[in-house]
């Protein structure tokens, strides 16, 4: 049995669906463990080695019978893991000590952007947004809709973007400038994604109408702007030589000149030779300046037929010129009259095989040159088969990758010849290697052009191009910040990517307090808690600014359900920092009728938890929220608790002013008034009676000039009536009593810190002073008359 066969996983966050479960395997690799598994199996992954080493080499036995194995719990902000070591029987409990600490590793799946690498993907994604407009108002849905030439030359367009910005970086990447930190990528990154996005371009992405056009001279532009050979300190050697041809790398640079279709280099050294010793290389170099310069490009003519008329004709120069050096004596070929051997007829012969365009002299000299077969391809089009089209550029490839292969070492060398061999899910394969950002921007440009299969794999979840947008999209969640970033990429990608996106805006960090002692810091909109001191200061503006945010995003993608979620969620946390009244507000967003419920119910608590000035304060809070929470379509059940609420609040108010200017003159009437119209107004609720009525007899106790009118009185009576009604039962025994008991005194025990008991008494003083105030007001009734 294989030493780790129990793996226990944190389950407190249910795992993303679709994303990739670590298995034991992998542990074992990052924990540097050793790892039985049958000779035959292999296992193919990228892995971090955890140090220091879990266990020393040897003691693995010793770990597996001491009952422990290896558990990882996946933290439900980014792609960040805890590796531990845990009981294999995670139901025992063991109560003998751990002999020794266990060290804890924390690792992430995937490096997080930084320094430049932030900048790159934050601006490319608005490239990727605009792809996916064009995709919608196009009609992705249409299998044609790529070939449409509008269509197509905004594909193009973007894809140059691409290209443009990465250049961007790569230089900025070059430039030796003081940086406050470090790059993260070198410009050699950016340089291969440079060359391989815009290799992308040229290949699979012409301009409308030259598709079928031939594709030599763009694949020569392509390789002078990426890989600049022969280099120009060889040139600025050779110009400063008074005879530069007796200068060993003067025919291999003029004759790489000529094979990378540089006329003006190759005449000015041409030139030159003018005075070399021999007079037949004297007039053959003469006679092949004019014909260099007047080879014929394809950019230059209206049409593919005007070209290949005039390159029959420039070909047939170049016979003539073949002719002249065949008449030139054997004996006088390969030495001048200093008898100095150079060789000079076979070089200049070669270059005459290059432009007869014979294949044999072009695969020999590119690789006597060093060149690769890259360079192979693009001479090809220009001197072997000047109508060589894009879908006959493979059968070449396979040809020059036989005399000279391509690296396999070197991944941008292998994205590069699978994009030329039209293998699109290989170049995607090493590309993800490379980087991952490039595999899953060309991938989405792929699907669109039909090079990939835009229906899912085996499995029947995700296509090739979803699988490495999604993957993409992973490596961007190792930073929770950058959860736009991250949610663009998953919601363009089916539904796998739209369930991957709702787990990612669910864990959004809501934060809302920060130290008062440090400065907040902020990345990418996301509030960050610095630690030291515990006196926190609530900062709603951050939760209302990433709201914002996620409420945008939601209804963008239509995700309804997330974003009422998402509000709840902010409500509790408002609610726990008493900002009640934004927590109505998004309630109210959400619909969620019973949290609006739940926070009158809070409103209320506050009154015995805290007492009545915080109270009054919190009713203050939610009273603006009234007005649209009874347009929203809220129950009116909910709508009258929090009305209540603001009421009683407002009750307090006044009540606590005024009681301490009785003597002045002023009296409780408005307080009583506000009791007796809540009853009369039916929206006090029954629970609240009894609290209501105890404040009644406070308000008369204290100032006895406050009487309630005689219909008045008969209405707080009835209810205090109701109460006893209900509350009867409980000296009985009887269980449906003491519920009711509870329903209608539980409040005012709270209120007064008291038992049933007390709140009995606490009505009995009630109904007394009630009864007095009646027979005042008949007395004062009747003498009024």
């Amino acid at each position: 049995m294989p030493p780790f066969s129990s793996l226990s996983v944190d389950r407190a966050l249910e795992p993303i669906p679709g994303k990739r479960v670590l298995r034991v395997q992998d542990l074992c690799v990052l924990l540097q463990l050793p790892l039985q598994r049958p000779a035959a199996q292999t296992i193919a992954m990228n892995y971090l080695g955890l140090v220091p080493p879990l266990i020393e080499s040897g003691r693995v036995e010793d770990f597996t019978k001491a009952g422990q194995t290896l558990s990882v719990s996946q933290s439900p902000l980014d792609t960040s893991l805890c590796v531990f070591v845990s009981p294999t029987d995670a139901s025992s409990n063991r109560s003998d000590p751990t002999p020794q600490e266990q060290p804890i590793y924390f690792a992430s799946q995937a490096v997080a952007p930084v320094s430049e690498r932030r900048l790159f993907v934050t601006d490319t994604l608005l490239i990727f947004t605009a792809f996916q407009k064009l995709g919608q108002t196009a009609g992705l849905n249409d299998s044609g809709w790529s070939q449409s030439g509008d269509n197509m030359a905004a594909m193009r367009k973007l894809a140059i973007d691409y290209v443009n910005f990465i250049k961007e970086c790569w230089v900025h990447a070059s430039q030796p400038l003081p940086r406050s930190e470090p790059l993260q990528f070198s410009a050699g990154q950016y340089r291969s994604l440079y060359t391989s996005f815009s290799l992308f371009v040229v290949l699979y992405l012409p301009e409308p109408g030259f598709e079928d056009i031939p594709v030599g001279e763009e694949l020569m532009e392509w390789l002078n702007i990426h890989f600049i050979e022969p280099s120009t300190e060889e040139g600025d050697h050779l110009s400063a030589l008074d005879r530069p041809w007796e200068d060993e790398t003067f025919w291999p640079y003029l004759t790489r000149t000529i094979l990378r279709g540089l006329s003006k280099a190759s005449a000015f050294f041409l030139a030159t030779l003018a005075r070399h010793p021999s007079p037949h290389l004297r007039a053959l170099a003469e006679s092949l300046i004019p014909i260099l310069t007047a080879q014929p490009l394809l950019r230059n003519f209206s049409s593919e037929r005007d070209f290949t008329h005039a390159a029959h004709r420039w070909r047939d120069r170049v016979k003539g010129l073949r002719i002249e050096m065949d008449i030139v004596p054997e004996d006088e070929r390969d030495e001048d009259k200093s008898g100095d051997a150079e060789n000079w007829w076979t070089r200049l012969s070669d270059i005459v095989g290059i432009l007869e365009g014979r294949e044999s002299v072009v695969l020999r000299v590119c690789e006597d040159l060093g060149a690769d077969w890259k360079e192979v391809c693009a001479a090809w089009g220009i001197f072997v088969d000047t109508r060589l089209r894009r879908q006959d550029l493979p059968d070449i490839v396979a040809q020059a990758m036989d005399v000279l292969p391509p690296d396999p070492t070197n991944l941008e060398d292998m994205v590069h010849a699978n994009l030329m061999s039209d293998k699109p899910e290989q170049a995607l394969e090493y590309a993800a290697r490379l980087d991952l950002w490039l595999a899953a921007h060309m991938a989405d440009v792929m699907e669109r052009l039909g090079m990939v299969d835009a229906v899912p794999d085996e499995f029947g979840e995700i296509t090739i191009r979803d699988h490495y947008l999604l993957a993409y999209a992973e490596s961007l969640h190792a930073d929770a910040s950058l959860w736009r970033l991250t949610v663009e990429y998953m919601y363009a990608c089916g539904d796998v990517g739209r369930l991957r996106a709702d787990e990612v805006l669910l864990r959004v960090p809501l934060r809302l307090q920060t130290q008062n002692h440090q400065p907040k810091l902020r990345s990418q909109g996301a509030a960050e808690v610095g630690e030291g001191d515990q006196n926190e200061e609530v900062k709603t503006g951050d939760i209302v600014g990433v709201l914002k945010e996620i409420n945008e995003t939601c209804l963008e993608h239509q995700r309804e359900e997330v974003r009422r979620v998402v509000c709840r969620v902010a409500a509790r946390l408002l609610i726990d920092a008493k900002q009640l009244g934004l927590a109505i507000s998004y309630y109210t967003s959400a619909e969620d009728w019973a949290g609006v419920g739940y926070v009158a119910n809070r409103v209320l608590q506050e009154f015995w938890t805290s007492g009545p000035l915080p109270f009054t304060k919190l009713a203050e809070d939610v009273a603006s929220s009234i007005h649209s929470l009874a347009e929203s379509g809220c129950p009116h059940v909910f709508v009258y608790r929090l009305i209540f609420a603001v009421r009683y609040g407002r009750f307090q108010q006044i009540y606590h002013m005024m009681r301490g200017r009785v003597g002045e003159g002023l009296g409780l009437g408005d307080a009583l008034a506000e009791v007796v119209g809540m009853f009369e107004e039916g929206i006090a609720p029954r629970g609240w009676w009894a609290v209501l009525l105890s404040d009644v007899l406070g308000i008369m106790t204290e100032d006895p000039s406050a009487l309630p009118s005689t219909a008045s009185s008969m209405t707080l009576l009835r209810k205090l009536d109701e109460i006893t009604a209900h509350t009867r039962a409980t000296s009985t025994g009887g269980s449906r009593g003491e519920a009711e008991a509870d329903d209608y005194l539980g409040i005012l025990c709270k209120a007064l810190n008291e038992d049933e008991k007390g709140a009995r008494q606490c009505l009995q003083s009630v109904r007394l002073t009630l009864a007095k105030g009646l027979a005042r007001r008949y007395t004062l009734d009747s003498g009024g008359k």
